[in-house]
């Protein structure tokens, strides 16, 4: 299969190198030109807790206009640029061609379906966990389970295949028919780690190592079920907070997202997970005050990102 990644970030690079280890033909697509030309060169490298994965059958480029069409394009960058990314990549789109978003935050899928049609979007989460190291390397620092459904929350052929095809290659997947559900489970998870995370610059299983982190992410969580029982989602996951927790366990050594981009100060995706709580909570009436505050102090760090260390 053809595999387009667009995002060669933590993420992308752990899927698209996997996937190539698998046999498949995989171009994972970046603005980055030294992470593209070190991928290009030398490979991707793939630290597990165990061995190094070396990864040479993988071609990186910094344009969708410099690969044709692909069977699957598996969509990775920042929910803040999706719109964007899927505009500059509608070259990769043909008739038959699969889209699986696996962001983080809402609005993805409806930013997808407007772009390249909703005929074309696959909706997923992933539970893994990774850091980019540099140029051509990431560290796997967690595992878990990716899920994946039809909007229509059917079984297709197409879904079916997709499934196996990522279980042949060692990612185990499974297929949701509450494809709202699943987008929502893990917004969930990442209102519980990522801006605590990039707050106290803790990795994802220290919040769970001290009482004042663990509850606050229950806090956060339970705010965020609110919203989301006022709107009618209905959970893949009996207890969320517990099923968080569990997460944060799981990648224990690893740096959320968005504790490594305040850590390289790029943008975080704030907008769209806690702060898509506070928004939804605004517009039904639900009190957000600990994701308002969290939503607060991740703004505020990105727009002292530019100050000196010492400056007030």
């Amino acid at each position: 299969m053809k595999i387009a990644i667009l995002g060669a970030g933590a993420m992308g690079c752990l899927y698209g190198g996997t996937l190539a280890e698998a046999g498949h033909e995989v171009v994972l697509i970046d603005v980055w030109k030294e992470h593209v030309e070190t991928l290009n060169t030398s490979g991707l490298q793939i630290e597990e807790p165990d061995r190094i994965r070396r990864i040479e059958n993988i071609h990186a480029v910094t344009r969708p206009s410099e690969t044709g069409v692909a069977e699957l394009v598996i969509v990775f960058v920042k929910a803040t640029l999706t719109e964007q990314a899927a505009r500059e990549a509608l070259c990769l789109i043909g008739e038959e061609t699969m889209v699986l978003t696996l962001q983080n935050g809402l609005g993805n899928v409806e930013k997808l379906n407007s772009v390249v049609g909703a005929s074309h979007v696959i909706a997923g989460t992933t539970g893994h966990g990774s850091t980019l190291l540099g140029p051509g390397r990431i560290r796997h620092a967690g595992t878990g389970e990716t899920v994946i459904g039809e909007q229509g929350g059917v079984r297709s052929e197409r879904i079916a295949a997709l499934a196996s095809t990522f279980n042949r290659a060692g990612i185990v997947t499974k297929i949701s028919e509450n494809v709202m559900g699943l987008i929502w489970t893990k917004l969930i998870v990442n209102v519980g780690i990522n801006a605590l995370t990039a707050v106290t610059g803790m990795r994802n299983g220290q919040l769970v190592d001290y009482p004042e982190t663990e509850s606050l992410m229950r806090a956060a969580i339970d705010e965020a079920c609110a919203v989301a029982h006022a709107k009618g989602i209905h959970f893949e996951v009996a207890d969320p907070f517990e099923h968080t927790r569990n997460i944060a366990k799981k990648t224990a050594e690893n740096r959320s997202s968005m504790l490594q981009d305040v850590l390289a100060k790029r943008r975080t995706e704030i907008s769209v997970i806690n702060g898509a709580i506070v928004k939804a909570g605004e517009n039904l009436g639900v009190a957000v005050p600990v994701n308002a505050v969290l939503t607060k102090l991740i703004t505020v760090r990105e727009k002292t990102y530019n100050l000196s260390d010492g400056a007030v």
